[in-house]
C-alpha cells in the first residue's frame, strides 16, 4: 500500500497492524465506529531515531511540515477538581492553553500535564501519544483545520510508528470537540 501523504516504506491499514500499536489505540482501531471506514487509518513505520521534526521530514517528505499534527495532554483545574483533555493542533502551531482550552474547559486554571501523568492515563509512550484510543471520559479538543485537511499525520501510541488518518475522522473520534483557534502561530 501506498501511504496517501509522506514517502514511506512501508504503509498498512491500521486493523492490519494492530500488533504495532499500543493496546488502547489497537482496541481503538479495532472498535472504530465513525463514518470513516477504520481502512482509511494508515499506520506507517517510521524510525524513532529520526522523531526530531527536522530529520522526520527530510527522511519522510518536506509537505508533513503542514500536514502532521500533535496530541498534547492538558490538565484543567477549578475547585480541587482536574479535567484531562487531549488537543490537536497543527505540528507548525501551538495549542492556546490559557485561552481555548481554558475556557471550553471551564477550568481556573489549564496546563500542559506532566509526561508520567499523560502517560500513565493514557497507556501511551511519550512523543506518540495519539488522539486515538484516549480515556473515553476524555474530552479532545480539535483545531478545526486539522479537520479540513484531507490527510493528517498524528502518533500512533508508540515512538515508533505513526498513523495518518483523514482529517474528517478526528472529529468522530469520542467526545471530540472541533475548535477554531485552538492552535496559534507558534
Amino acid at each position: 500500500m501506498r501511504a496517501p501523504i509522506g514517502h514511506f516504506d512501508h504503509a498498512f491499514p491500521a486493523p492490519d497492524r494492530l500488533d504495532e500499536l499500543t493496546r488502547p489505540v489497537a482496541d481503538a482501531v479495532r472498535q472504530w465506529s465513525g463514518g470513516t471506514p477504520a481502512e482509511q487509518i494508515v499506520y506507517v513505520d517510521t524510525n524513532p531515531e529520526w522523531a526530531d521534526t527536522a530529520v522526520f521530514v527530510e527522511h519522510y517528505g518536506k509537505e508533513l511540515l503542514d500536514t502532521s499534527a500533535n496530541c498534547v495532554v492538558v490538565a484543567g483545574k477549578r475547585g480541587g477538581e482536574t479535567t484531562f483533555a487531549a488537543c490537536v493542533v497543527l505540528s507548525a502551531t501551538r495549542v492556546d492553553v490559557n485561552g481555548v482550552v481554558r475556557r471550553q474547559l471551564g477550568a481556573r486554571k489549564a496546563s500542559f500535564a506532566p509526561m508520567d501523568l499523560a502517560t500513565g492515563e493514557t497507556g501511551m509512550e511519550y512523543g506518540g501519544i495519539t488522539p486515538v484510543g484516549l480515556p473515553g471520559d476524555w474530552p479532545v479538543l480539535v483545531d478545526s483545520v486539522v479537520v479540513e485537511l484531507p490527510y493528517v499525520l498524528v502518533g500512533s501510541g508508540r515512538r515508533r510508528g505513526k498513523l495518518l488518518l483523514p482529517g474528517k475522522a478526528f472529529a468522530e473520534l469520542p467526545n471530540a470537540v472541533v475548535l477554531e483557534g485552538l492552535g496559534i502561530p507558534a
